[in-house]
C-alpha cells in the first residue's frame, strides 16, 4: 500500500472515529492520541512554550464539546483540529505578536550558518530572530494566519481554507501577499522557497 493510500485511509479512519465519539464519546481519545503532540507544536512555534499546552488542550476540549459539528465532506479531522487551534492562537495575537517583536530586537542566531540556511522552511515563530520575526510581526492577522498554516502545518491551499473557513482564492491571495512582504522585509530572501508551490 502507498504512502498517500495509508494517509487517504488514516484520514477516513479519523473521521469515522470522531463521528463514531458523537454517541461513543470515549472513542475520542482516539483523536487525542493522534494529533494532540503536532497541535502542541504548531502552539508553541506560534505563542511559545509557556502557552502552548493550553492551546493545545484547550484545542481538544473545544474539538470534543463541538464535535457534532465535524463535517468529513469539508475537511479532514487534523485540517479541522488545525482551524481550531488557530482560532485559539488568534486569542493571544497581542501575545504572539510581542513575542515575535522581541525576538526581532534579539538580531541574528549566533548559531545559524547563514541567513538563508536559517529561515529556509524555518518559519517558526519558536526559533526566529531578526528581521523575519519582525515580517511576521507586521503581518496582518490572517496573512500571518494562513502562512503559518502553509509554513508550519504544511496545510494545502485548500486544507488552510477548510481550516478557517475562507475561500480558496482568498488563501492564495494571503499567501502571496505575505510572502512578498516577508521578501521585502528580507532584502529578497524567500523564506518558503521549498513550499513555494501549492501541494495540494
Amino acid at each position: 500500500m502507498t504512502r498517500e493510500s495509508l494517509v487517504a485511509r488514516s484520514r477516513v479512519d479519523d473521521s469515522a472515529v470522531l463521528t463514531s465519539s458523537r454517541t461513543h464519546p470515549e472513542r475520542f481519545g482516539a483523536i487525542f492520541d493522534a494529533y494532540h503532540a503536532e497541535i502542541h507544536g504548531y502552539a508553541s512555534r506560534r505563542l511559545g512554550a509557556d502557552a502552548a499546552a493550553d492551546v493545545a488542550s484547550q484545542t481538544f476540549l473545544e474539538a470534543f464539546r463541538v464535535r457534532h459539528r465535524y463535517d468529513p465532506s469539508r475537511a479532514t479531522v487534523r485540517t479541522w483540529l488545525y482551524g481550531i487551534a488557530t482560532n485559539l492562537v488568534g486569542k493571544q495575537r497581542r501575545a504572539e505578536v510581542r513575542a515575535l517583536r522581541a525576538r526581532a530586537r534579539l538580531g541574528p542566531d549566533r548559531d545559524a550558518e547563514g541567513h538563508a540556511d536559517r529561515v529556509d522552511l524555518a518559519v517558526d515563530a519558536a526559533g526566529l530572530r531578526g528581521a523575519l520575526a519582525g515580517a511576521l510581526a507586521a503581518l496582518s492577522d490572517g496573512d500571518r494566519d494562513v502562512l503559518l498554516l502553509v509554513a508550519l502545518a504544511d496545510l494545502s491551499h485548500q486544507e488552510v481554507a477548510a481550516a478557517l473557513g475562507i475561500p480558496y482564492g482568498t488563501v492564495g491571495s494571503r499567501l502571496n501577499r505575505a510572502r512578498r512582504k516577508l521578501r521585502e522585509a528580507l532584502g529578497g530572501t524567500n523564506p518558503m522557497h521549498a513550499q513555494e508551490d501549492d501541494h495540494g
